[in-house]
């Protein structure tokens, strides 16, 4: 069907409770759709119409679809679910295991104590199964696509399964031009601000008391990449945050920390490094080095994949745009041969 010309669905739902849960107050999540997708979605009775262009008629079924099911499943849906709906539903590659849309396979969920964690994109979907099965994980891509949210969460599930016994999270300690010898406090004090993303994903995954309870005992460590160093990180989960600001020195002393029994997550973003002019980002370096070999997963996120709201994604993309733009223009022309 061309895409002009309209199509029209009828979707039938028996439960009132569950569809007065999907449609949301006064009919919020479909006019969400509609609006994103260029749709009509009407609720007539127990039944949801759908009338538009193919495919995003298709687009706002599959949404709808998948929204139920996780209703059905006891998980509520909030203006977040249904955005994250509507991107895997317009997504172009289809998800490697299972159909999201029609309730996704559980073998995709994270339990973890105060949450089941599902992906929310196909690239996600692509990097929750990359932390399952491969010892050293890349997550590269923008800020908001989930890299470090969802590996906290597949470390934390296997902390509770005691398929590890530790999860060491890290980071470089540069951010934006300063230095740690400008702040106030003790070292603690110092590299903490630089940590807090760390600490607020572990806290979305465990209870507060737990989470400083395992502090304590040294079942989760969070600390400054110079804290690696001269170290074997066995029986553990590793993740390393903001790579892009990692030296190449530090990215090798990094990744030859992988001990037996560990599995290593290295996310970051290479259109975003605070290092100094001249000083190449350890991470870009990597990815040049260790492309092709067995055993190392890739997985590259893009605007499409961002979580937060939905203006995050369009900025993301306009300033992808706005770089390119750029570096078409200062392209000079060849001189012309008299």
């Amino acid at each position: 069907m061309s895409k002009e010309n309209p199509h029209k669905m009828h979707l039938e739902f028996s439960d009132n409770d569950l569809l007065s849960a999907l449609v949301g107050p006064h009919d919020r999540h479909l006019t969400r759709i509609e609006q994103r997708l260029g749709v009509s979605v009407a609720l007539r009775g127990n039944h949801i119409v759908i009338n538009g262009p193919e495919p995003e008629a298709s687009y706002a079924r599959a949404a709808i679809q998948y929204l139920h099911s996780q209703l059905v499943k006891g998980f509520t849906v909030d203006t977040e679910e249904v955005e994250s709906a509507i991107r895997m539903a317009t997504a172009t590659v289809p998800l490697s295991s299972g159909d999201p849309m029609l309730g996704g396979d559980e073998s995709m969920s994270i339990a973890t104590k105060r949450r089941m964690v599902f992906p929310r994109s196909n690239h996600q979907a692509e990097y929750m199964q990359a932390l399952k099965t491969h010892d050293l994980v890349f997550g590269l891509g923008p800020a908001g696509t989930g890299k470090t949210y969802l590996a906290a969460a597949v470390g934390v599930s296997l902390l509770l399964s005691g398929t590890v016994e530790r999860i060491i999270l890290s980071r470089p300690a540069v951010e934006a031009g300063e230095r740690l010898g400008f702040l106030p406090g003790d070292m603690r004090e110092k590299v903490d601000p630089y940590l807090r993303p760390l600490y607020d994903a572990l806290y979305d995954m465990l209870p507060g008391d737990q989470v400083q309870k395992r502090l304590a005992s040294g079942e989760i460590e969070i600390a400054p990449l110079a804290f690696m160093r001269g170290r074997t990180l066995a029986n553990a989960f590793v993740i390393l945050d903001e790579a892009q600001n990692t030296t190449s020195a530090q990215m090798k002393m990094f990744l030859t920390r992988l001990g037996t029994n560990s599995r290593m997550v290295i996310t970051g973003d290479l259109t975003q490094i605070d290092l100094p002019n001249g000083i190449t980002s350890g991470l870009a370096e990597s990815v040049r080095i260790l492309k092709g070999i067995e055993g190392i997963k890739f997985v590259e996120f893009d605007e499409k994949d961002v979580v937060r709201h939905h203006l995050v994604s369009s900025i993301v993309k306009a300033y992808a745009s706005d770089v390119m733009h750029n570096a078409a223009s200062n392209i000079k022309p060849h001189a012309r041969s008299k």
